[in-house]
């Protein structure tokens, strides 16, 4: 994993944001930080206590962590990391990302690994977004990592999801779902959701993001 700071100020409250796959921070750059320090957290092709256990969390008064897409599974396998955090929200995912009712069917989630490259040159973003303005929006600071980097970093993911066997256990205290997500079913997020914490239906796509100015309207929504 990777991470950067989006906003490094001494403040009092700090956001933790586990990206989903094949991102990183550049498309996130329009949202306002206010009065928060956020971390901004990506690249899966590693997931380990000692890439994120040294950083200093114990100055702040205030702690958010919001995880998106793939980044809902790696919050939930490092959730020790967080479990002091005052709210942990799940965006668009669940702790079991590949699932034929809780998460990505398995059919299409493997046919996207095996065809990534292509997906990452084309169609998978175009997904990713609920209308072609989204997209264009997009396409003005888009992801700089290599192909073959995010490539790598899928197979990683899939590699350890499969290796996870676990029961749910209360962590993500709020999710947020987009009714129009063609990533990962709405009503597969639905499914697991309504069991397991509050959640809000959000008229968006796999990325919701541009219905939101700041990092801190985020971390508070209802």
């Amino acid at each position: 994993m990777h991470y950067h700071r989006l906003n490094q100020q001494n403040n009092s409250r700090l956001i933790v944001f586990l990206a989903g796959w094949s991102f990183d921070f550049y498309p996130f750059e329009f949202l306002e930080c206010d009065n928060s320090d956020v971390l901004f957290v990506y690249d899966y092709n590693t997931i380990r206590w000692n890439d994120l256990e040294l950083l200093n969390t114990c100055a702040y008064s205030e702690k958010f962590l919001i995880s998106w897409s793939m980044g809902v599974f790696a919050g939930y396998i490092l959730k020790d990391l967080f479990k002091d955090f005052d709210r942990k929200i799940a965006v668009n995912g669940t702790p079991f990302p590949v699932h034929d009712t809780l998460g990505i069917p398995q059919k299409p989630f493997l046919l996207t690994l095996r065809h990534a490259k292509t997906g990452l040159e084309g169609k998978f973003y175009r997904n990713i977004f609920n209308t072609p303005d989204e997209f264009e929006k997009y396409s003005l600071t888009p992801v700089r990592r290599t192909i073959e980097n995010r490539e790598n970093e899928l197979k990683s993911l899939y590699d350890r999801i499969k290796k996870e066997n676990f029961e749910y256990e209360k962590f993500y205290d709020f999710a947020l779902i987009s009714s129009s997500d063609k990533i990962i079913p709405t009503q597969n997020q639905i499914n697991f959701w309504q069991n397991n914490a509050p959640y809000k239906l959000l008229e968006s796509g796999h990325f919701p993001f541009y219905n939101f100015n700041s990092w801190d309207e985020i971390a508070e929504i209802q």
